[in-house]
């Protein structure tokens, strides 16, 4: 018994310890503790993960609360989705090359050079989010269209998509204060504002989508005001939190607000390629919604159904990638790529055990998941298959985005682009056309597709992180 003992403390030693990550290279100077590496990266990790849950769930529960409309008004809010998306792209690429940075500033030592870069990609999130939201706004009905959005909600989705382009520049601004406070580390900061904000929509949800008290019954456009609303409260406490002179970031101090090439040069060097992959995300996940609304009203409403419950899940990966993004960027700022591999690679570990978690949850807790969204048998019956599909693709999932989240924190998104766009854009569109369409597998080949663009995405961003050239990029 004591040998069976001894045999899995050892390979529990060599799968979570911190001294076999290093067996290539060595370190470079003192190591942490096993116990104090994953309390550190944990400790950076939950509040961008609780964050990102909070976030999944209010979108979730603004499902919920818009399906007691009927199938119609979950599907004139869903087909939103990628199209709000594309919009926010070029701030989501910004904002990569803003962890990025300030988190080599940060770990340089150079606190003038954060600030400086924050209020630089202030200005640029407040002026590209302007010029997007009022594209989305003129051209909200041929953009809907174009996502394949039915006549029957056609009308409902135009009026709720015009009102979330007019909060756009106010998430662009929260967005992108958040992105460089993660950068810092400073990950509990983001977590407030949107605890606040995603109350409000809550809030403001049951008020307006109902009619309750001296409130008016909106329906679907209520769920757009509430929304709209979350938003301008992130925003406003995003700003509020720059308005101490004891934050590491502040505009309360005297600073740079120049457009200059030292600042723009190593954003763009990061957000350029970050961009690039956007762009392909968006085209990459608009077609496959484009597919997959042509399946019909009821398997486009549990495909909306199930992807809320996956992105719910995806908070853990999220903040675990935030985590591994901003502690990769400030190690190899100060020096230690050695403690870069090793966070890296913690994070892994911790991917793997959440990644557990959530399969188990997702098989056993099929039928039930998918009954909190919808009560039509149909739906739930679909839904508890897609649901167990779902479950094969959680450690992908999470582990790639891990991966990605060092990759970029180490300035290598030139490599994440150029996966996302094969695998993204390419090969999980075409394969769902083909599952769904000539093979006959319905609903059920758009999530075996989503499978396998998440192990290629894995597979490939393993192999990168091993070879170790992300090291050795300067910003």
């Amino acid at each position: 018994m004591s040998s069976i003992s001894a045999s899995t403390k050892s390979v529990f030693s060599r799968f979570f310890g911190i001294e076999p990550m290093l067996k290539k290279s060595g370190p470079l100077g003192t190591l942490p503790s096993t116990k104090q590496a994953y309390r550190s990266f944990i400790k950076m990790a939950w509040p961008s993960a609780l964050e990102s849950l909070l976030v999944g769930l209010v979108g979730s529960i603004d499902t919920m609360m818009v399906g007691t409309m009927g199938e119609n008004a979950i599907n004139a809010v869903g087909i939103t989705n990628q199209p709000k998306f594309i919009l926010l792209a070029v701030i989501f690429s910004l904002n990569v090359g803003v962890v990025a940075v300030v988190a080599r500033r940060k770990g340089a030592e150079d606190q003038k050079g954060a600030n400086h870069t924050m209020r630089v990609a202030i200005l640029l999130s407040g002026l590209l989010s302007l010029l997007t939201s009022a594209l989305g706004f003129l051209f909200a009905e041929p953009i809907l269209k174009f996502a394949g959005a039915d006549p029957v909600y056609l009308g409902d989705a135009v009026t709720y998509f015009r009102i979330l382009c007019v909060s756009i520049v106010f998430t662009a601004l929260n967005l992108t204060i958040n992105a460089a406070q993660r950068g810092c580390g400073n990950t509990k900061i983001s977590m407030r504002t949107n605890i606040v904000a995603n109350i409000v929509n809550v809030v403001f949800n049951y008020l307006l989508i109902n009619g309750i008290w001296i409130f008016p019954k909106w329906g679907v456009a209520g769920a757009a005001v509430a929304t709209a609303l979350g938003a301008f409260s992130a925003c406003a406490i995003s700003f509020a939190t720059l308005l101490s002179r004891n934050g590491y970031l502040s505009l309360m101090r005297r600073g740079c607000w120049n457009i200059s090439s030292s600042v723009l040069t190593p954003v763009l060097k990061v957000s350029s390629s970050a961009f690039v992959e956007q762009v392909f995300m968006r085209i990459g996940f608009f077609a496959y919604a484009k597919i997959v609304a042509g399946l019909g009203p009821t398997p486009y409403a549990v495909h909306l159904i199930c992807m809320n419950i996956l992105n719910l899940s995806f908070c853990f990966g999220d903040g675990l990638g935030i985590a591994a993004s901003a502690l990769v960027g400030q190690n190899l700022g100060s020096h230690r790529p050695d403690l870069s591999i090793v966070y890296g690679k913690v994070g892994q570990r911790i991917a793997f055990l959440c990644s557990t978690f959530l399969f188990l949850l997702f098989v056993g807790g099929r039928h039930g998941l998918v009954w909190l969204f919808s009560k039509e048998a149909e739906s739930i019956a679909l839904g508890g298959t897609i649901m167990v599909i779902m479950a094969f693709s959680t450690h992908f999932q999470t582990s790639q985005v891990v991966l990605n989240g060092c990759l970029r924190g180490a300035g290598d998104s030139a490599f994440v682009a150029a996966t996302s766009m094969v695998s993204i854009a390419l090969i999980r569109p075409v394969l769902t056309y083909v599952l769904c369409y000539p093979l006959g597998l319905g609903l059920s080949g758009a999530w075996i597709s989503l499978i396998v663009d998440q192990a290629f995405r894995f597979v490939a961003g393993f192999y990168r992180f091993s070879g170790g050239k992300w090291t050795c990029i300067r910003l």
